[in-house]
Parts: C-alpha cells; structure tokens; sequence
C-alpha cells in the first residue's frame, strides 16, 4: 500500500462525554457519537469504530444499531467496530446484524473481532470464562464460513447445529472486512495468518515497536498458509490539540482517574506522571499538537509496516470540545502530514 492510500481511523469506547462542565446522560452521549461520525467524515478520515463494553459510563453495548444510525448520516465513510467480542455473541445474529448494516450503508461495513480483554459479557450472557479460547475459535470458524459460503450446514460444542443454512440479507461476495484484534498473544497473531485475515494490533501500553516481532511472524505465516498479504493496523489511545503543552495536560487530566481505577480493579501500575510522560514521548500514548502526533504515528507506520492507524479519540469525561478538535486535526492536518512523511521515507505497506 502507497503512503497516499495509509488509512485514518477513529475508535470510540462511547465513554460518557462533558459539556461545559456538566456530564452528558446516555442518551446524550449515543446522539454525540453519531454527530462525530460525520464529523470525521467531513474531516476526511477513512472509518469510524465502536467498541463492545458492559460497563458503567459506557454506551457502545449495541454496536450494529449506532453504526446503523451514522449510515443514514453519512456516505462515505466506512463503519466498523474497534472491537466485537465475538466469544459472548452469537455469529449467526451477528452476520445479520452486519449483513444488514453493510446493506444500509450500502457496502460500508466492516469489523474487528476479539477475544475481550474486559469480560464483563461473558457472565451478562451467561458463557463461562474457562472456555475463553474455545468459544472464540469455534464462533470465528462459523462466522467465517456464514460469509464464505452460499449455505452453511455446521455442528459444535456452543450453539445449535446449522442445516443448509443460508441467511438473509446476504453479504456482499466474500464478506465484510473482518480484522482479528491482537492484544499481544502471538496464538492470536497465528490464528489471523491461518484464516487470511488481517491484523489489527492493540498496542495501548509500552513502546509500539515491540509488537515488530508480532508482525513478522504474521507475514511469516500468512506465506506459510498460502494466502496473500494482509493489512496491518494500529489502535492506540490519544488527544490532538494545537500545542503539545495543552494535549498532555488535557490528557493527563482524565486518563489519570480512568488509570488509577483500572489499576485498583486489574492490579496494574499506578498511573505517576512519570510513567504517563513515558507512554507520550515514546511509549503508546499519542498526545500533542499534530505534529508531534503525525512523525510518531509515521514512525510506528515504518515499525510496523502499518496500513492503517486508529486512534481511540474519547476517555472518560473529556469534554465535546476536546473530541472534536481532535477529529478535525486527526483529519485536516495529522493525516496529510503522515501522508507527506512516508512519502518521503516510506515504510513497507
């Protein structure tokens, strides 16, 4: 892929908004995600994506019907999930969700599926954490052939047998784009190469290029299996402002109490500003003014021989305007500048 055609896109958690001082409700927040669909369309980015999260001031619980919802305003850019625990769904309702959703939008749809790494879904929906791994394989290998193959007939260990099943309304041949979400395991990496699918690294902590092995052990295996070269992408956490000086102190302001409970909840570190202005000056945090943020997002393109790069754009309380400014600099300005810097040394996408 050419540095003119490297993908932006942002990724949403529908983690509940402030306006003015004041905490967005719910459904506050639902209507501001779809208003910021088309704002990143109009700044020009590649795809907007919604996570899967059961928690307390989130709103991304059913991910198809926002998606749906920015479909019918917007045209051009694509739609997706940053993550879709597919463990806790099942992938026949979510074939139809996206088979329709990929008719609304008239062929916008795509997805990112992962094994969770918050599992609140898998006692919600009643699947036991013990068959984690199980789950996600035999789910992926159904919803694979659903879209694959003109009718299914399929058995296993967590849902009802299929018989000559061929479900409405169909895909486009082939299928959506259907990502595997990496967090780190290279099981996962393998799992990607053998179905042909392509990558998307989680690098949300430490330095990015740590995850170079990871993806020369894709490549490595995807010509093992015998089928062609995928894309690989990014997902990281950040905030674009006009100065370095106001992204980092925006950010710092509510990433630190969204860090700290994780800590409590997860037993990670404490977030010390120390640890904090590490993730930003060469760790997996990408906050500062757009150029600060293009040469770090270009150097992890080059790392990584990258072909898209998503950035998780809201955190906890972060004010509307915050976000927006974000959008509007992740596409007017970030993304041409990375653009211009690959072209000049160009990183092997």
């Amino acid at each position: 892929m050419s540095a003119s055609t490297f993908e932006f896109g942002l990724n949403s958690f529908g983690e509940v908004a402030t306006d003015g001082g004041r905490t967005l409700d719910d459904a506050e927040t639902v209507r501001l995600l779809v208003e910021e669909a088309g704002r990143a369309e109009a700044a020009g980015l590649d795809v907007f994506s919604i996570g899967e999260h059961y928690r307390p001031d989130h709103v991304d619980t059913s991910t198809p019907v926002l998606l749906s919802a920015m479909a019918a305003t917007t045209e051009r850019i694509r739609l997706g999930t940053s993550v879709t625990v597919l463990s806790t769904n099942d992938p026949v309702r979510l074939f139809h969700d996206f088979s329709t959703l990929d008719a609304v939008s008239n062929g916008r749809a795509q997805l990112v599926l992962g094994r969770a790494s918050a599992t609140e879904s898998f006692p919600l929906f009643g699947y036991d954490l013990a068959d984690y791994e199980q789950l996600f394989d035999e789910k992926l290998e159904l919803f694979l052939r659903l879209q694959r193959e003109e009718t299914v007939t399929w058995s296993g260990a967590f849902r009802a047998p299929l018989a000559e099943h061929r479900p409405h309304p169909r895909m486009r041949p082939g299928g959506i784009p259907t990502w595997i979400g990496v967090g780190g395991s290279p099981h996962s990496v393998l799992r990607a190469a053998r179905h042909g699918l392509p990558m998307m690294l989680a690098t949300i902590g430490g330095r990015p290029e740590r995850f170079a092995g990871h993806v020369a052990l894709f490549h490595r295996a995807l010509q093992e299996s015998g089928h062609a070269p995928q894309p690989i992408g990014q997902h990281s956490l950040g905030l674009i402002a006009d100065t370095d000086e106001e992204a980092v102190e925006t950010w710092w302001r509510y990433w630190e109490p969204v860090v700290a409970a994780l800590a409590e909840e997860r037993g990670f570190y404490a977030p010390t500003r120390e640890r904090y202005e590490a993730e930003v000056d060469h760790g997996a945090l990408y906050v500062g003014s757009p150029e600060t943020v293009a040469r770090k997002i270009a150097k992890s393109a080059r790392d990584l021989r990258l072909s898209r790069f998503d950035l998780k754009y809201d955190i906890l309380h972060l004010p509307r305007e915050a976000r927006a400014r974000t959008i509007d600099l992740l596409g007017s300005e970030v993304a041409p500048r990375v653009r211009e810097l690959l072209t000049k040394e160009p990183s092997h996408v």
